[in-house]
């Protein structure tokens, strides 16, 4: 009998092994030798669960598997749902920013013919500009086709540029490897970066600072090796030599400031400018120190036409700002379909310009 105990155990433990690795009626018939065997509540129970559970075992295992493909799938329809995203751009503005990026000659970068004028060199500019600025445009390669068109801008609008470009090409230099040609580099690092001429012509206004950042890079490089020589050199009369051009500078510099002489005249009134007078002939106010009667009264003719071109000077620039800044605004508000903004525009005011039309007629 209790050899027959230790047999039913040895197929209770092949019976437990076989449900493990889901093979049900294997384990099913050494259950069954093992109740024959020695009858136990151990192997009743476990035939009892395994006939019991067959058909909810079967629905489980039917489950997992859907559970399984389900989770196999996930990614290939996740993968599916990004590649049906739609783009943020368009397949025009990609294709405007190939076409860009793939130009070598800043003539086909803006489309204009070596004959342009400077109403078309605007007119291109503007129209790529709005086209290519990485605020509106998303396209891959944007933002490198939007600092093309502003430094092509930037040479075909500066006469010397364009001519250095029109004589070398895109490299802007002679051949010959002389220090000024190789600092001059090429015309694309230009004085002024791309976003500040993007803003110059839509309203930024005229940046007046950070323009000549080349500069200062090559400035900081030569003082960088001018500070490291006297290291290398054991020579106090060699450091003398070396500091000897910047000491004169300095000593010119504060001579010119005792021998430059104060203006004749301003047009704003200062504390220095107090006396106030009028020209003769245009009748603009200008205004003199207090000596001015005793030292220039011969002259008085020629300083007044000085205040009159000096006046005109500033009403030209001027009126270039206000009227560009109008056009600009105008050019802006018709390219987005802006009603409010154009209106705005054509109210805008020109006061240098009514004032240059009124010397001009007196």
């Amino acid at each position: 009998m209790d050899g027959n105990k230790d047999e039913s155990e040895r197929c209770i433990s092949i019976a437990l092994r076989s449900i493990a690795a889901g093979d049900k009626e294997k384990a099913r018939r050494f259950l069954q030798k093992a109740e024959k065997l020695f009858p136990s509540k151990k192997a009743a129970d476990l035939l009892h669960s395994l006939d019991n559970g067959a058909q909810n075992g079967e629905a489980r295992f039917n489950d997992q598997s859907y559970a399984r493909k389900r989770k196999t799938s996930l990614p290939k329809e996740s993968s599916q749902e990004k590649e049906n995203v739609p783009a943020d751009y368009t397949s025009e503005q990609l294709a405007a920013v190939k076409r860009i990026n793939g130009c070598k000659d800043v003539y086909q970068v803006l489309e204009v013919s070596k004959d342009f004028s400077e109403s078309d060199l605007k007119k291109a500019y503007r129209k790529l500009a709005l086209q290519m600025h990485p605020d509106k445009n998303k396209a891959p390669g944007a933002t490198e086709a939007f600092k093309s068109v502003g430094k092509a801008y930037s040479i075909l609008s500066d006469k010397e540029k364009r001519r250095q470009y029109d004589l070398y090409g895109p490299e802007m230099q002679p051949s010959r490897p002389s220090r000024e040609h190789q600092e001059y580099s090429n015309g694309f690092d230009g004085d002024i970066s791309p976003e500040e001429l993007f803003n110059m012509f839509f309203g930024g206004g005229f940046p007046s600072g950070n323009l000549n950042r080349r500069g200062h890079h090559h400035t900081s490089r030569r003082t960088y090796y001018t500070y490291r020589e006297p290291q290398q050199s054991e020579s106090g009369l060699s450091l003398f030599f070396q500091l000897a051009p910047i000491l004169l500078l300095v000593v010119l510099s504060m001579l010119s400031s005792f021998l430059v002489s104060d203006a004749v005249f301003s047009l704003q009134r200062t504390d220095k400018y107090r006396i106030e007078r009028k020209t003769a002939n245009l009748h603009i106010n200008y205004y003199v120190k207090d000596d001015f009667r005793a030292e220039f009264k011969s002259d008085l003719r020629r300083i007044e036409r000085a205040v009159e071109e000096e006046y005109i000077g500033q009403l030209r620039g001027n009126c270039f700002r206000e009227r560009n800044y109008k056009e600009n605004m105008m050019w802006r508000a018709r390219n987005y379909g802006d009603a409010r903004l154009y209106q705005k525009a054509m109210d805008m005011t020109t006061p240098s310009c009514d004032n240059l039309q009124k010397v001009y007629a007196s």
